[in-house]
């Protein structure tokens, strides 16, 4: 995985929490996600080659994340990123190795291959995060291995 967090990269403006999910707006678009447990959000935004481009979430209102992304719109590959508390026992597992699909998106790219890069913990201690990142090499290709999600949602 090739990932940017460099000055050329976008930044995210305030947006609003809510709708929930990506919603494409004149000039870019509007990401919104639920997490009452995350100390942080990453949006990822993938380009046709693959390369990841990391937007930290810097609003959280009412319990969600949330950013206005000049310049995306329909058909923008992207996911998130959290990091957090990683407790399994309080059901906390907040890990930012795993790119993480947007539950309010309509439509995803790709295909999962269930290997251990999917799971959340480490497959020799349960009790671990996995180090391993979910995304790994060439994710957002067509007809690879792995999923991104793309939004169609049109705002009201």
């Amino acid at each position: 995985m090739t990932a940017t967090r460099d000055a050329a990269a976008p930044r995210a403006l305030p947006g609003s929490p809510f709708p929930l999910g990506a919603a494409p707006l004149d000039g870019g678009t509007n990401f919104a996600v639920a997490s009452s447990a995350a100390d942080a959000i990453v949006l990822c935004l993938f380009d046709d080659n693959g390369a990841e481009t990391q937007i930290p979430l810097q609003e959280y209102d009412a319990g969600v994340w949330h950013g206005f992304v000049p310049g995306t719109g329909h058909g923008q590959r992207y996911g998130y990123r959290a990091s957090g508390p990683y407790d399994p026992a309080r059901g906390l597992r907040c890990n930012p190795a795993k790119l993480l699909l947007d539950p309010y998106a309509r439509a995803f790219t790709g295909a999962v291959r269930f290997g251990p890069e999917v799971l959340g913990h480490d497959p020799g201690d349960l009790d671990a995060p996995s180090a391993a990142d979910s995304a790994g090499p060439g994710i957002p290709q067509p007809g690879r291995r792995r999923y991104v999600c793309m939004e169609r949602q049109r705002a009201a």
